[in-house]
């Protein structure tokens, strides 16, 4: 952030874990220090307006803004909100969406579909039908459980596509290298996703909705493989995706090489360019804009 033009203040914050609820016993000291260093970055900033972007991240600063009379604006990625959206979304003058079916699961008095603001590079293209170039990531850590369904799948992967581009994560190196052979690019990271969704045809992933921006941007057909973590919010994510068109879904717990050949080999070419016509509607490449419009009517600029 300083690196950008803009000052940076941090506070000390924890999340609810659903997952370990152990963790949470430190909570009840952690929160409220967390208000008070919320409230003393803003009275210092004194700001017009507070963004708060989802997550527990954005509770003490958003906390501060309701108890100094500050409008505050929310936006939320998933398609079911977290608890911090749904804490402060009454009192939001807008909560900003991502996904279409959020609004029903709000108590606000407005809402804005305005999508989330990516990076620069996701340039709208025509995939190639039959897709030559299958890219499948589980997000910027990997996935497990996805990397062994296609290690497990490659040898018929390969055959299917000119290029299976495999993104495993920093866990996947090893098998990565185990499994090196023509046709499969594996990797552990990607720091261009912009140029790796220019080269790609179809997108198995994870769905993240930063990741489903990604794609939709573009306008990529996508194979969905929601998280089961964190109380499952993904699943939200992938179901508006396939009800939109742009998507079909793999359940985790049935993600296996064989059901995995068998969802590719069933999308037909008709189907993978209806996938990508619904993918590019949904994309919304200038969500940053709208959101920074949204702000700026709050204030009355």
């Amino acid at each position: 952030m300083p690196g950008a033009g803009f000052d940076l203040a941090t506070v000390n914050v924890r999340g609810l874990d659903r997952d370990a609820p152990w963790k949470n016993l430190a909570l009840p000291a952690i929160v409220p220090m967390a208000l008070r260093s919320g409230l003393a970055i803003v009275d210092r900033f004194r700001p017009d307006v507070v963004l708060g972007m989802g997550g527990y991240v954005m509770a003490p600063a958003v906390a501060a803004a309701r108890l100094r009379r500050i409008p505050y604006v929310l936006h939320e990625k998933d398609v079911r909100p977290g608890l911090a959206t749904r804490f402060f979304a009454g009192g939001a003058a807008v909560v900003c969406t991502t996904l279409p079916g959020t609004e029903a699961r709000l108590r606000t008095n407005r809402v804005e579909l305005t999508g989330v603001p990516l990076r620069d590079g996701f340039l709208p293209r025509t995939p190639n039908v039959p897709a030559r170039r299958l890219l499948i990531t589980g997000g910027s850590q990997g996935a497990r459980h996805i990397n062994e369904a296609v290690w497990g799948a490659l040898d018929e992967l390969v055959k299917r596509f000119e290029e299976v581009i495999h993104v495993a994560g920093a866990q996947g190196a090893e098998g990565i290298a185990r499994h090196a052979r023509p046709g499969y690019r594996g990797l552990t990271f990607i720091d261009d996703m912009p140029a790796m969704m220019g080269e790609a045809d179809l997108v198995v992933s994870r769905a993240g909705v930063s990741t489903i921006a990604e794609i939709s941007a573009v306008g990529l057909p996508m194979v969905l493989v929601p998280g089961t973590f964190g109380g499952g919010p993904q699943e939200g994510n992938a179901r508006a995706m396939v009800a939109a068109g742009a998507a079909v879904r793999i359940a985790a717990d049935d993600l296996k090489q064989e059901t995995l050949v068998a969802t590719l080999d069933a999308l037909t070419p008709e189907r993978l360019r209806a996938m990508a016509t619904a993918s590019s509607a949904s994309g919304r490449r200038d969500a940053a804009k709208r959101v920074l419009a949204v702000l700026r009517e709050v204030v009355g600029r």
